[in-house]
């Protein structure tokens, strides 16, 4: 296993919370203790023998402690390999003491950049001593453990009491392989800052997500999943079990799909498999709930609930009636808590302020594409008429409402509503007119009445089919993006019908 002992460690660490115990273990141990600065201080104070790096390399620190550690002295202690008669020789022959551990973690210039610091500040947050003195540790991992983070501390205080100050092999390479994922992931932090604006940028894909929470399964049992990133700034979750891999999926379409919705009347969704088949506005959430409820009782059992004002007790007896998944909310009042948790395995999450990627990334045959988030959106502003008729100003809000789902639906969709209520959408689909006659047919089955409703697609009619089969059905106003070399069609359609349409210009796509 080839067992290391530890003589002799070096300690430069930018967090010192919960570095105690393992200072104690090696001065217990009797290691010779290598620091710098504030560190050396830090652990003087614990009532360690200290010496200074400058004393170890005879050099002072230099330019406001750019360069302290940047010494052959220093890094000749940690790369030398102890197996390597000439390289014991030369350690001998220029007075270069070995260096079994190193202890460094990074100044953090992600947490500085998040904070919106001045450039300047930020740019004093690349580390470059400390993130080199990880790569010698880690290349050398056959003769030294390295340790890389505060989050190490306690566990490698636990390894070297459980083996008496010593170290294996496998035990060096595993944390040697946890700080060059801590050194890649600063990097690509690095990179992906100074990149912004320049000719780099859109020419390599570099993504490093932390941490790593794996999942029960993926998208079917049969398939292994993991989540990277950090969950618990977005979301505290206050009951239920571990949010599954298709949990995830629909929790990012409604959030997505809530955002939309930022007038300040409460709103509700019931999204399932990432589609929404309820959405209501109303003058209450509990309106808004049994609304968006109304919409397609079938398939919102066993849905994802997103709502954007804080659930009430009122509420929370109505939702409490149906199965299912997830619930988000901004908040949940004291006597509506109760009586959601009342469902072991029902997961409710508090949804926190958080800025969403600017970009979306997935895996395509051998490689990845990128895209800029869909982040439009059309208000009664970028509706063209474009029929003989306007639509009513309670059709203008009702199509404003019906083109924000139609945003978040799947290709081939289209979506009927009124105002504040979605009554129906056909989604997925093949062919357009599928999609509306899909739509129908739902609405007919949870009894409501097209009338005087409203349509939106998420791309322009080729043919004047569609808009005939809704003029039948009673739809009186339309929203579509245009752009058909056969848009007069679909516009005479309209016309003839006594129909009012309207176009926005931009296409919704969501694949």
């Amino acid at each position: 296993m080839q067992s290391q002992p530890i003589r002799a460690a070096l300690i430069s660490v930018y967090y010192k919370d919960q570095l105690e115990p393992l200072v104690a273990l090696l001065k217990a141990h009797g290691v010779q203790l290598y620091s710098t600065g504030g560190t050396q201080k830090f652990l003087e104070e614990q009532g360690a023998e200290v010496t200074s790096v400058e004393s170890l390399t005879g050099f002072p620190a230099v330019f406001g402690g750019r360069v302290k550690t940047l010494h052959p002295k220093v890094f000749g202690g940690i790369l030398h390999r102890r197996h390597e008669p000439g390289d014991l020789a030369e350690a001998a022959q220029h007075e270069i003491p070995p260096i079994d551990l190193v202890i460094v973690d990074l100044y953090p210039f992600e947490e500085t950049v998040a904070a919106g610091a001045p450039e300047a500040d930020i740019i004093e947050k690349i580390d470059i001593g400390g993130i080199s003195l990880l790569r010698a540790a880690a290349k050398n991992y056959r003769d030294v453990l390295v340790v890389s983070s505060r989050d190490q501390y306690t566990a490698v205080t636990e390894l070297l009491t459980e083996k008496n100050g010593a170290t294996d092999l496998e035990d060096r390479r595993n944390y040697a392989a946890a700080a060059f994922q801590a050194t890649s992931h600063y990097d690509t932090q690095i990179f992906s800052y100074l990149s912004q604006d320049t000719t780099l940028a859109g020419q390599a894909l570099k993504i490093s997500q932390t941490p790593a929470t794996p999942l029960r399964y993926g998208e079917n049992p049969h398939q292994a999943g993991t989540f990277y990133g950090d969950l618990g700034a977005l979301f505290d979750q206050l009951h239920g079990k571990q949010l599954s891999y298709n949990n995830l999926v629909d929790v990012d379409a409604a959030v997505a799909l809530m955002a939309e919705f930022t007038d300040g009347q409460p709103a509700c969704a019931i999204l399932k498999h990432t589609n929404a088949c309820g959405v209501a506005q109303a003058a209450t959430l509990q309106e808004a709930y049994l609304s968006a409820l109304a919409c397609d009782p079938v398939s919102a059992f066993g849905g994802v609930i997103i709502v954007n004002k804080p659930v009430d007790e009122a509420t929370a007896t109505e939702l409490n009636k149906l199965f299912f998944e997830v619930l988000i909310a901004p908040e949940y009042e004291p006597t509506a808590l109760p009586l959601l948790q009342s469902k072991k395995n029902r997961v409710l999450l508090r949804q926190k302020p958080v800025a969403f990627p600017a970009k979306q990334v997935k895996t395509l045959l051998n490689g990845f594409i990128e895209q800029d988030a869909d982040r439009q959106a059309e208000t009664a502003a970028d509706f063209k008429v474009v029929t003989q008729s306007a639509p009513t100003a309670e059709e203008v809000e009702a199509l404003v409402f019906a083109a924000k789902i139609c945003k978040h639906t799947k290709s081939n969709t289209i979506v009927l509503a009124k105002a504040g209520q979605l009554l129906a959408s056909g989604v997925g689909q093949t062919s357009r007119v599928d999609a509306l006659k899909q739509a129908i047919e739902k609405a007919h089955a949870f009894g409501f009445d097209l009338h005087g409703a409203v349509m939106a697609s998420d791309a322009f009619f080729p043919f004047p089919d569609c808009v005939e089969i809704a003029g039948g059905a009673g739809i009186r106003a339309v929203v579509q993006p245009g752009g058909s070399i056969k848009d007069k069609d679909s516009i005479e359609a309209c016309d003839q019908r006594g129909m009012a349409m309207v176009m926005t210009g931009v296409r919704h796509f969501k694949h």
